[in-house]
């Protein structure tokens, strides 16, 4: 079973979620050759407090 997880910030909307998630199934199933519901995805939100990028932490950018 292939699982995808995406890792991103605070911030998108469930409707934006929703399409993500559909379109990676799809897309990874066709590619894998795979039925749709062998595909697992796990969306992973990070608040601007717990990450950072080039030394700035992201509640400063």
């Amino acid at each position: 079973m292939p699982v995808i997880q995406v890792t991103m910030s605070q911030g998108r909307t469930v409707v934006q979620k929703r399409e993500l998630v559909q379109v990676l199934t799809r897309e990874a199933a066709r590619i894998l050759k795979t039925k749709e519901g062998a595909i697992r995805i796990l969306v992973y939100e990070v608040s601007k407090e717990n990450w950072g990028d080039a030394g700035v932490l992201g509640l400063d950018m």
